[in-house]
């Protein structure tokens, strides 16, 4: 799969998230509607890529599966005055869906999970917001993959 196909399956990753959190749904249902509904769909006049199921379902699911430890990560990350619990919902699956693929994906490089999800929360968040997506896993991705970081200083 390429680049669109990862991006895509990025993006409908934070949709499902922010559903599973807004509206409680479960995982199975999550997959069923998106595979069916949206990936690669054409919804209401708008076109939806051909995204990479396969990272979708890898993401989404250790999203969920990893989420307590994906949280504190992410809480470690904020300020004290700003837990992840008042960040706003797809802020919040952003950022988990960015710290899931930072700690368990190493095949993918930081920078580019980085840049993925600020290129995802700019379709649904102000500048600003954009900005905090990016300070958030860019510090995440400094703690995780100081590796990476140290070799390109």
């Amino acid at each position: 799969m390429g680049r669109r196909e990862r991006a895509a399956a990025r993006l409908a990753t934070v949709q499902a998230l922010y559903q599973m959190d807004v509206a409680a749904k479960g995982l199975n249902e999550i997959f069923a509607e998106f595979e069916s509904f949206w990936i690669g769909q054409n919804v209401e006049g708008d076109q939806y890529e051909q995204g990479d199921i396969k990272l979708f379902r890898d993401i989404v699911q250790g999203v969920v599966e990893d989420q307590r430890v994906i949280d504190r990560i992410i809480d470690a990350a904020l300020t004290s005055k700003w837990p992840l619990k008042r960040v706003e919902a797809v802020m919040r699956a952003v950022l988990r869906a960015g710290t899931y693929e930072l700690r368990s994906r190493p095949d993918v490089p930081a920078r580019v999970v980085i840049t993925e999800y600020v290129d995802v929360a700019a379709a649904f968040l102000a500048q600003d917001e954009t900005g905090m997506v990016n300070a958030v896993l860019d510090h995440i991705a400094r703690d995780l993959r100081a590796g990476e970081f140290a070799r390109q200083a």
